[in-house]
């Protein structure tokens, strides 16, 4: 399994940055970074269009699955039925949107080894015959960002990023009393503490490791925030919510 790992995601992952660290004028670690994840972020843009698109459908039926839990508050097994026919009716899944997250979970941590080990010396073995193998890495980008090393600012950007992906994800819902909306309630309640708790986990992780993988990080989320507000831009028209007598 660690074979696998190494010679599908991280070898070409290691490669292609070398490859990017070669030919970039200067030989910019920091450019070579940025290009990488736009790359990355090209590869899996139909993954994460499709996980927005699903993520904004569910908000748009938000109204009708709060009617059914209003409707059906006293009876927990019709209301699971209920629900399935609106997703199956809606063509809409609640899980479609973790699929394509959990698939891109082996190319993060990838990255992730990459940028602590693998442009070392050592790490450089790894470097495919027919691509030149620079005999060490300059770290510094810019002239002035030491990437090998743990970067405040750039950890600081990367929660903001996050907060304002987080921040976008989150609506104004109607307020419905009863039964039925309580678990509604504290799913509101759970995505506003996670609206400021994982930027918060961004930052200490990013504090914690590598510049370079905080300036991947900062890439990859203002890429997919702007890829979300994008989509989300795309308003539909809203649909009549008819609650059975």
């Amino acid at each position: 399994m660690h074979n696998f790992f190494h010679v599908v995601f991280y070898q070409p992952i290691l490669n292609l940055l070398v490859f990017l660290y070669n030919i970039i004028p200067g030989h910019d670690i920091g450019l070579a970074i940025i290009v990488l994840t736009i790359l990355i972020k090209l590869a899996f843009l139909p993954l994460s269009k499709k996980a927005i698109e699903s993520q904004k459908a569910l908000q748009e039926i938000q109204p009708k699955i709060e009617a059914l839990k209003k409707e059906y508050a006293n009876d927990k097994e019709k209301m699971g039925k209920e629900m399935m026919n609106l997703y199956k009716e809606e063509k809409v899944s609640p899980f479609s949107s973790c699929l394509p997250l959990l698939i891109q979970l082996p190319f993060l941590w990838a990255v992730f080894l990459v940028f602590q080990d693998g442009l070392s010396g050592k790490g450089l073995d790894n470097v495919y015959g027919f691509i030149y193998r620079p005999e060490a890495i300059n770290y510094i980008s810019l002239g002035i960002i030491n990437l090998a090393k743990p970067n405040v600012v750039l950890a600081i950007l990367a929660g903001l990023a996050q907060f304002w992906q987080a921040k976008m994800m989150i609506t104004t819902r109607p307020a419905i009393k009863g039964e039925g909306s309580k678990d509604e309630d504290m799913m509101a309640i759970m995505n506003k503490q996670m609206l400021y708790f994982m930027p918060a986990l961004t930052v200490f992780f990013c504090l914690s490791f590598p510049g370079g993988l905080a300036l991947y990080w900062l890439i990859t989320t203002v890429l997919a925030a702007l890829q979300q507000a994008y989509l989300f831009k795309q308003k539909t028209e809203p649909k009549l919510v008819v609650i059975k007598q």
